[in-house]
């Protein structure tokens, strides 16, 4: 016996969603995954293309530039 595939029914043109919801951040538990060091802060910065190729993990880049730095000083 063959099944037949279950059609989905026509999606409602209607909007579950309301327009706002109050939340109750007495409630609200910190993030677990979130960093609690206020010391480790990241900056996010763009590499041309070329360059990353050359450098592919953030690692890479900062161990270059710390290199740049103490041979400058």
């Amino acid at each position: 016996m063959m099944k037949t595939p279950h059609s989905n029914p026509a999606p409602d043109n209607e909007d579950d969603l309301a327009a706002e919801y109050a939340f109750d951040y007495t409630k609200a538990k910190p993030n677990r995954f979130a960093t609690r060091d206020s010391s480790a802060k990241m900056t996010i910065i763009v590499l041309d293309e070329d360059i990353a190729q050359v450098f592919p993990t953030s690692e890479a880049v900062n161990t270059a530039l710390r290199q740049l730095i103490t041979s400058n000083s």
